[in-house]
């Protein structure tokens, strides 16, 4: 059976410090008699990993990495490789998200071999997908995720679904001023798990968790969470602040 996950994503934001006191502050709040069915996550900084990552030791807060480099090793200034996020115990990392694909010009392509690289060495992998306000007003949105579904994931096999998660991102519903429903994100992520079904099976669809990334905050959280198919969520700015997460990830 799937759990539910609550991932925060700290993008570029969060100094050594301040990473540290918010995994402190998460840890005096989260309940851990209510995590049998749901797993926590927060995703700092590459140069505040491993302190994050010693504030958690023996807490139920699963620090991960928001990107690696398809590559293990090279000529690549800036970039950071699977070897070196499991060398810290990192178990899990986000790849293909909406930033990444804009900002940094990643392809289906490319992220089909980065998922590959955290996959042969045994990373679990928060795979994002979504379609821009652009996208959505042609109607074509449908289309558009399955696409980046088929070319990035789509060439792995059945037995290697067990370390992918899906986070899907409206990417139209994020700083615009529009807002996602919960109907329209449980049409999607119901979309997603019957295309996962038509390629594999109702087993690595039904097993797949698939959360959503659309401006979670603690006023809409519990109502987007209560739809069938949406296992938790990737959460960005309310992450940042420890009283906001924990009222998102005590909503579920």
């Amino acid at each position: 059976m799937r759990k539910n996950i609550i991932a925060g994503n700290w993008k570029m934001n969060k100094t050594f410090q301040e990473s540290v006191d918010l995994i402190h502050n998460l840890n005096d709040g989260i309940d851990q008699g209510s995590l049998t069915d749901k797993r926590i996550m927060v995703a700092p900084t590459f140069v505040n990993l491993y302190p994050s990552l010693l504030e958690s030791k023996d807490s139920p807060v699963e620090v991960i990495a928001q990107n690696l480099h398809e590559e293990d090793s090279g000529a690549f200034t800036g970039e950071v490789a699977a070897p070196m996020l499991t060398a810290m115990d990192v178990k899990t990392v986000i790849l293909g998200h909406s930033e990444r694909r804009t900002l940094f010009n990643e392809s289906p392509e490319l992220l089909a071999k980065k998922v590959d690289k955290a996959l042969e060495h045994d990373l679990e992998v928060i795979f994002c997908i979504g379609e821009t306000l652009k996208i959505r007003k042609t109607e074509n949105h449908y289309l558009e995720i399955a696409g980046q579904v088929r070319k990035s994931l789509f060439h792995l096999r059945a037995e290697q679904w067990k370390n992918i998660i899906i986070a899907y991102e409206p990417v139209w519903a994020i700083g615009t001023g529009l807002t996602a429903t919960p109907e329209q994100a449980e049409e999607m992520h119901q979309f997603i798990r019957r295309i996962i079904e038509k390629k594999y099976s109702s087993e690595v669809a039904e097993s797949t968790s698939i959360l959503y990334g659309g401006s979670v905050k603690p006023n809409n959280a519990e109502e987007i969470f209560s739809q069938p198919d949406v296992d938790g969520g990737l959460v960005g700015g309310a992450s940042l602040n420890a009283e906001d997460f924990l009222a998102i990830i005590n909503s579920i």
